[in-house]
């Protein structure tokens, strides 16, 4: 009898825990795919949609190859809420279904660039408070995500004031048979140019002075250190202003919950600024 009420006790301690978080799984129909996508949306603590003159920063965070939605909050930073609450911020965590959040031009069906960078973040900012400007945007990802952190930020300073990586694929052409990218961009040697356009360290010339915070984190044991070292060159001979942080640490999801807070922390900072 004893096993069953404490059995019973844990089951409503662990209900009780999970209603006081502040999340919500929602779906946004995107037009230029013509279908549903689902996305995790994380609250801080307090906030209430009547009170429409309080309004919160968003930070936009993308999974990596073979993640969906809901991986950050139920599996590599499952703090999300708390964290949202520390630093008063709302989390969108979109479902990226291994898009390389690219717009692919070969697969209608996948046009996460559109998706991410326009079509949830007007859903966004029209149903929850949010600071409805560059100002108030952030987005950030690991892996895949990482890559589309920068895409997605590098591409959209009007949308994104601020971008992050964490151990990024930010450049994909050392891997042309690897982790669908093929079936996004066709095969690698028979669409050279279109690798060479749709990879990070390719589109550096497009970032205007001061109209970006950057920040790129990657454990030294990654398989993708290597090309974020590359980056980092690259940005420093063009005197790209970004904060570079290598650690010890390997593609795992533990290196992404610990890179998480430094970056907001990073990301704080710049919401803050007047």
């Amino acid at each position: 009898m004893k096993k069953i009420s404490l059995f019973f006790f844990s089951i409503m301690f662990l209900c009780c825990t999970l209603s006081a978080q502040i999340v919500d799984t929602i779906e946004v129909f995107s037009p230029k795919m013509g279908r549903n996508i689902k996305n995790v949306v994380v609250l801080p603590e307090g906030y209430d949609k009547s009170d429409r003159t309080k309004k919160y920063p968003v930070l936009y965070l993308l999974h990596g190859y073979g993640g969906s939605y809901n991986t950050w909050v139920s599996y590599t930073k499952k703090s999300l809420p708390q964290d949202a609450s520390k630093w008063n911020v709302i989390m969108v965590c979109p479902d990226g279904q291994n898009s390389w959040y690219w717009d692919s031009p070969i697969d209608p069906k996948f046009q996460f660039e559109t998706y991410v960078s326009s079509e949830l973040v007007k859903e966004i900012d029209k149903s929850y408070n949010t600071v409805s400007s560059p100002k108030g945007r952030a987005v950030t990802g690991f892996s895949m995500g990482g890559h589309g952190g920068l895409w997605l930020g590098i591409n959209h300073p009007d949308v994104f004031g601020a971008c992050g990586s964490m151990s990024g694929g930010v450049d994909i052409r050392p891997f042309p048979n690897s982790w669908d990218m093929p079936k996004r961009l066709g095969k690698y040697k028979d669409n050279v140019d279109v690798w060479n356009k749709y990879t990070v360290i390719n589109i550096l010339d497009k970032i205007e002075p001061n109209s970006l915070s950057i920040i790129i984190d990657c454990g030294v044991n990654d398989f993708f250190f290597q090309v974020n070292e590359e980056l980092h060159k690259e940005m420093l001979y063009r005197n790209i202003s970004h904060e570079y942080v290598t650690r010890p640490g390997a593609h795992t999801h533990d290196y992404w919950n610990n890179a998480l807070d430094y970056q907001l922390l990073f990301f704080s900072k710049f919401f803050d600024q007047k």
